[in-house]
């Protein structure tokens, strides 16, 4: 009887034991699993020509930015905006850059509320404003009066002595690039509301 009573007991808690292990593997199962799909997640979004490693070509225009200590807010932006891609294609492009100072000069909240996700469409609006199809260096764009940005509208282009203003940012340098050219301006170039 006692003897019985002894192997109940001993199958009794070697299957409470089996039940803790299994709930325990499961637990981990789940855990490695939701891992995963977050590595996944994760890599989904950095997916593209953007994301590709190349020591070997000429910098395209994203990668000029992405190395300028001085665009540090527009590539977060870009980024924020998801347009890495539409930055690295062959082009030939022109991207109209803004420097830190310049997103710094917007009026207080303004880069903080446009990189929110919800205003994701209006910060690539922007953005692509500052874009042109094309490569045209500082001294050619004086012949110009208006160019087309990728956003579907128009940018006035003035000729003030020997600098180019576009859009009313005065370009301050010019950085040519594997897939077109980037000029550094000194203003954010805002799209025409009623456009």
């Amino acid at each position: 009887m006692k003897t019985t009573a002894n192997l109940k007991l001993l199958i009794g808690s070697f299957c409470i034991l089996m039940l803790f292990f299994s709930c325990k593997n499961e637990a981990k199962t789940q855990t490695a699993t939701a891992g995963a799909e977050q590595t996944e997640a994760k890599e989904t979004k950095k997916q593209g020509q953007a994301f590709i490693k190349d020591d070997v070509s000429r910098p395209n225009v994203l990668q000029i930015a992405i190395g300028s200590e001085d665009h540090s807010t527009l590539v977060a932006a870009v980024q924020a905006a998801d347009l890495e891609n539409a930055l690295v294609n062959a082009g030939p492009l022109m991207v109209f850059a803004p420097t830190n100072a310049a997103f710094e000069a917007l009026p207080e909240g303004t880069v903080e509320t446009l990189l929110k996700p919800e205003n994701k469409d209006a910060l690539a609006n922007i953005l692509k404003h500052h874009v042109t199809p094309g490569n045209y260096s500082k001294d050619f764009l004086k012949k110009f009066k208006k160019l087309g940005q990728a956003n579907n509208q128009n940018v006035m282009v003035e000729v003030k002595g020997d600098d180019v203003y576009v859009g009313g940012a005065k370009i301050i340098a010019s950085v040519s690039a594997g897939n077109g050219i980037v000029h550094v301006v000194d203003k954010v170039i805002l799209p025409p509301s009623d456009e």
